[in-house]
């Protein structure tokens, strides 16, 4: 991973299995909130993935673009965009009628202080979603966290448990995959809910996150020991195969790496290899955030990145001062305050 070229070819290669997924369904790919941490590369998968079919299919990429260099990339691979403010009823419904939708939108980092902003980007809009693509196959991404803690030398929760989201992040998380499910029951709208934790790429992610502390001499905070990543080209990979797999009502999916990691241990790693003493702060709680993913290894086969290879990636990449998205995940957070 010498450089941002090399690294957002890897993130959107698109697995055999995402071809496969892509040849066998109709219709063009739309995917809602194109320009976050993971929306351009997915996207750009989408595309590369519908080109080496063989099919003449349109993959669009909507978001407001408050940077307007993603825009461009995505057009220079020959995505087609549209800048639209999706909170706008109006601007929705001027969207094209799309049969296969990625959700991507949604509120984190901010929502403490902000609740009112929070519960409107993640349970509100997807109301208006619903409503405007109810003949399409949808694809929500939402997040592990809706689950609440569970047992940290455990194997991660599952997607029969029962929901148990701690603050107010958590609870609007949960509130948006009810707003799909209702949607789905009611209108028969073929859905996959997405239940991340947590992506990882070399510009951010929970294994950055340890390793930039680790190089600067910072201690790691120990409060959530464990944690599992997935490498976000795996996780690309596995949310475009689910659309395939949108039912009413909905099918739920964890997408979580195959390995729990104890955080002091893989910060000792990082460590060795950069020659570093490391320090730590907080004593680990019982109880972390973790997801069991293998529904959907069984369903889409296992992530092809394993988590030392990430580990190395990563390392070298804050070694040579690799560009970062400056976006802490806060994955020691344990009250849900974001």
């Amino acid at each position: 991973m010498q450089n941002i070229t090399e690294l957002e070819e890897q993130l959107s290669k698109p697995t055999t299995g995402v071809i496969d997924t892509l040849a066998n369904l109709q219709g063009d790919v739309m995917v809602l909130g194109a320009a976050g941490k993971m929306g351009p590369t997915l996207t750009h998968m989408a595309k590369r993935a519908s080109d080496a079919t063989g099919a003449s299919r349109r993959v669009i990429g909507v978001s407001r673009y408050s940077n307007p260099d993603e825009q461009s990339k995505l057009e220079a691979h020959g995505i087609e965009t549209i800048r639209a403010d999706l909170l706008d009823e109006s601007e929705i419904n001027a969207l094209p009628d799309v049969p296969n939708i990625v959700y991507m939108v949604g509120m984190k980092f901010g929502s403490t202080d902000n609740e009112a902003l929070t519960w409107a980007i993640n349970v509100h809009l997807p109301a208006l979603v619903c409503r405007k693509f109810s003949k399409s196959r949808i694809a929500a991404f939402s997040t592990g966290n809706v689950y609440g803690p569970t047992a940290s030398r455990g194997n991660g929760s599952v997607e029969s448990d029962t929901p148990n989201p701690v603050g107010e992040y958590a609870m609007s998380c949960l509130g948006r995959e009810r707003i799909f499910e209702h949607f789905s029951k009611t209108q028969g709208t073929d859905v996959t809910i997405i239940r991340l934790n947590y992506a990882t790429e070399m510009r951010y992610g929970v294994l950055v996150d340890i390793a930039r502390k680790v190089w600067a001499d910072q201690p790691i905070d120990l409060t959530m020991g464990y944690v599992n990543v997935i490498w976000q080209g795996d996780a690309n990979a596995m949310a475009l195969q689910s659309l395939a797999k949108a039912a009413s009502p909905p099918l739920v999916l964890n997408v979580s790496g195959p390995r729990i990691f104890q955080v002091c241990d893989v910060a000792e790693q990082f460590g060795s290899i950069m020659k570093k003493r490391v320090s730590f702060q907080g004593k680990e709680d019982d109880k972390a955030l973790l997801g069991d993913g293998q529904l959907g290894y069984r369903l889409f086969g296992r992530p092809q990145v394993e988590l030392e290879q990430l580990i190395e990636w990563s390392a070298d990449w804050v070694m040579r001062d690799g560009e970062s998205l400056n976006k802490p995940t806060h994955f020691e957070v344990t009250d849900g305050k974001f």
